[in-house]
């Protein structure tokens, strides 16, 4: 210990006598550090913290396996089954989300809602900060109508008041009564779960449609295993369960399975690919930052060459040097740690800010205790990189008495070799991080550039709460209610069009829809076709501006009374018309009406940008006018609609014209949860971005530290060279030579270094080929401009000191030592 506080206090008046050199050291760790942390600090939080559930490893989520989706909606009968089948399960329970209009209390509010069954909050262990959750009996069609609300809306609209237990209040224009308050902090990050404000019995769902076996209705499921039960055994028992059920209701189940999956795997599986191939990258960042900081106390050692020797001819061993100039190192890997992990702080928080919904549990992450023990190691870590190796260089000489008779500049070979081996290293390195965010940059300008079969621009999309009223009144006031609204915002300045629409979401929510071809053999319920079903307004083509490919689009005349018609997109059309023109055609729909296809239009992109038909190979569209629902589902809509509306202007303005309007038109109107089409785009890849973006960060962090280590290598090996240069002057050198004869030497380095990190490139950049798209990982072009990039930039950091050498002064040269 003596000695270790002897080599601390001296290594401490070193660094002091070296100010510069401590400062770029430092500064050069600590971005490499807090880079490292930062990300580790994400991954953590999202991959590696336990979710914040009793025995997370035992709650999996439940979906129907269906031709056409891997993780389709489960009918409510089939859930039932399922609950009464089960032999691997504690309990599974199931969710649905759907939009509330509440009033009665204060201003009128459009809120999200989640039908669940008794078991959900049971089943997460999550209890009521009052009151209690649905009972056994309360589960059922028909059951009583109760309500649990979240702390947020019980704050807000009750004053957080325990009177609030037994209250009635009115939810699409029927009493529910309030019988608990779920806790603020719960929440279930699942794609399509919404943390609500009200949490219903999912009797209340529709009673009709919940009694419809081949009905998914947008419900899945979750449940916990019993103990002692895996994951296998859990799967081998679902798949009993269907096939008893297939046999039981063949019409509606012949292809239908239970899919049971980790909750975890549910909850993040999506991100881990990106949060993996960052923390590769982050690593890259740290090494290159290691090797920088190596060079410098290679370079620094040589001003120290005969402090060493009069050690050693003192009687210090080699280790203790060894010794010392790793306790520099760890010196400043310490002191660099210390400000990465403040810059980690600082950084992720702005970066969660800026990026909000692009990761899953972000509330989780934090600079905590996994993340400091961490960052202790890397700090370690990177102290013994950054030092070992120049420590072992700098006592490789042996010969005390040539390096007491030496001058302090004397280098030896072996040295500049190891340098240069550092450099090309850093460069390689680069190279690779630099090929990997062109790549994504790449994907991103694909991404960008892809047509989704419509025009986002200018259009918003909004839900909107109509008035009590309207919840009981009749099929026909409904439809009425309807059409003046939209004569009413149509009308309005800044808006060109606006559509209501149910169903699908191009990108966003999803409704399909059974259905034959009229003139062939009518298939049984498992052969027979869906497709993607969107109801909306005649005005949607153009608001959405969808080419309109051949005959017609709907009208306001395709009323209730008019003959029922349907228009269908160019993939529906190939594929049931391949040889004849379907206007005209007829179509047998799943509720036994029979409908026209007036219009053939072009084909919108439903689940992803890029590759659509591998998230699902269900493509066909159709497309049916909302004045012609069914009487029974035209009441549904009483409680409001999905809107969409096409402005002049931003979509801030856009909104605020709207709702101005809708308040003069109604006080117990809301206009809710409004988003914009683009913002809707952009978030189906929000993913790729935000890896892009973190990607390119870490490799111009990279590109800086290279440029920072070439730059010191060649200005290091300038200064060696001094006299030399001075001698080639004098004997008529002209400085173009002396420019060039430095170039080429920190060429030579860049010229091994990106050859080096091409190669590297072509096999890692494999790595990451799920996550492209529109470019492939060995994309010449993106490898081409990254090497030019690099080199320039390199060639530049040459420069400095190569012009530095063509002006030395001959004297002055020759008497320098």
């Amino acid at each position: 210990m003596n000695t270790l506080l002897q080599d601390i206090r001296y290594g401490v008046r070193m660094l002091r006598k070296s100010p510069a050199f401590t400062l770029i050291a430092v500064l050069t760790l600590a971005l490499g550090i807090g880079a490292n942390t930062a990300l580790f600090s994400v991954v953590n939080g999202v991959l590696l913290n336990p979710l914040p559930y009793p025995h997370p490893d035992q709650l999996v989520v439940l979906h129907a396996g269906k031709p056409n989706f891997a993780f389709g909606s489960i009918s409510y009968p089939n859930f039932v089954d399922w609950q009464k089948n089960n032999h691997t399960f504690s309990a599974i329970a199931a969710y649905r989300s759907l939009v509330f209009n509440l009033t009665g209390s204060g201003d009128a509010e459009q809120l999200f809602g989640e039908y669940v069954t008794s078991d959900f909050f049971p089943i997460l262990g999550t209890k009521p900060v009052i009151g209690r959750s649905f009972l056994k009996d309360e589960d059922r069609i028909g059951g009583p109508p109760l309500v649990m609300i979240s702390a947020g809306l019980w704050r807000k609209k009750f004053a957080s008041s325990p009177d609030v237990l037994s209250k009635p209040i009115t939810l699409n224009g029927a009493q529910y009564t309030v019988i608990g308050v779920v806790p603020a902090d719960f929440s279930l990050p699942l794609g399509n779960f919404q943390a609500s404000d009200l949490y219903i019995p999912m009797g209340q769902f529709d009673k009709t449609a919940l009694q419809h076996r081949d009905w998914g209705l947008g419900i899945h499921g979750i449940g916990r295993l019993k103990p002692g039960v895996t994951l296998a055994e859990a799967k081998a028992d679902m798949e009993a369960v269907s096939r008893d059920l297939a046999l039981a209701y063949p019409e509606f189940n012949k292809d239908t399975t239970a899919k049971v999956r980790p909750l975890r795997d549910q909850v993040v599986g999506y991100v881990r690919p990106y949060l993996i191939t960052l923390l590769a990258a982050v690593g890259f960042v740290l090494l290159i930052a290691c090797v920088n900081v190596a060079n410098l106390v290679l370079a620094r050692s040589v001003g120290r060459t005969r402090e060493f020797a009069i050690r050693a001819a003192l009687g210090a061993a080699r280790g203790r040097v060894v010794r010392q100039m790793l306790t520099e190192s760890l010196m400043l890997s310490i002191v660099g740690g210390v400000l990465g992990v403040l810059f980690a702080g600082y950084g992720t928080h702005a970066a969660l800010a800026a990026l909000p919904r692009v990761l899953p549990r972000s509330e989780t992450i934090s600079v905590d205790g996994r993340v400091l023990i961490f960052t202790a190691a890397l700090i370690v870590i990177t102290g013994m990189l950054a030092g070992i190796i120049p420590a072992l260089s700098r006592n490789a000489h042996t010969d005390l008495s040539d390096t007491l008779k030496a001058t302090g500049r004397t280098v030896t070979s072996a040295r500049h070799r190891v340098q240069n081996v550092f450099v090309v290293a850093q460069m390689a390195l680069a190279m690779v991080l630099l090929i990997g965010a062109g790549l994504m940059v790449r994907t991103l300008v694909y991404l960008w550039h892809v047509d989704p079969g419509f025009n986002p621009q200018n259009i918003v999309t909004f839900g909107m709460s109509f008035p009590a009223a309207l919840n009981t009144a009749d099929p026909e006031t409904i439809r009425q209610q309807y059409h003046q609204l939209e004569d009413q915002l149509v009308t309005l300045p800044g808006i060109k069009d606006v559509s209501f629409l149910w169903g699908a979401l191009p990108l966003g929510d999803d409704d399909e829809t059974y259905f034959w071809v009229d003139g062939r053999p009518k298939p049984s319920q498992n052969d027979m076709p869906m497709a993607i079903n969107y109801i909306v307004s005649p005005s949607y083509l153009q608001a959405m501006s969808i080419p309109l490919q051949s005959g017609r689009f709907f009208t306001r005349q395709d009323d209730e009374h008019a003959p029922s018609v349907v228009v269908i997109d160019t993939t529906f059309a190939r594929k049931f018309y391949p040889n004849e023109d379907p206007i005209g055609k007829r179509l047998h729909m799943q509720d036994e009406r029979v409908v026209e296809i007036i219009g053939v239009v072009g084909h919108v992109k439903q689940w992803s940008l890029d590759n659509d038909s591998q998230i699902s190979p269900l493509q066909e569209q159709f497309y049916f006018p909302w004045a012609q629902v069914s009487d029974q589902y035209t009441k549904s809509y009483g409680s409001g609609s999905f809107t969409m509306a096409r402005g002049i202007g931003g979509d801030a303005q856009v909104m605020s014209t709207l709702r101005t309007a809708v308040r003069q038109i109604s006080s117990e109107m809301v206009i809710a949860n409004s988003e914009s089409m683009s913002a809707i785009v952009a978030d189906s890849f929000a993913s790729r971005r935000f890896t892009m973006i973190l990607l390119s960060i870490f490799a111009g962090l990279a590109l800086l530290l290279a440029s920072i280590g070439i730059y010191g290598v060649i200005a290091y090996a300038v200064g060696q060279r001094t006299q030399e240069i001075g001698v080639r002057i004098a004997l008529g050198a002209e400085r173009f030579d002396i420019l060039r004869m430095v170039l080429s030497s920190g060429g030579r380095l860049l010229a091994i270094g990106i050859g080096v990190g091409m190669v590297a490139a072509l096999g890692l950049t494999r790595l990451m080929s799920s996550q492209l798209s529109g470019v492939k990982p060995t994309d010449p072009l993106t490898f081409v401009a990254v090497g030019a990039l690099l080199a320039m930039v390199a060639l530049l950091a040459c420069y400095v000191p190569a012009r530095r050498a063509s002006k030395v002064d001959p004297m002055v040269a020759l008497r320098y030592d």
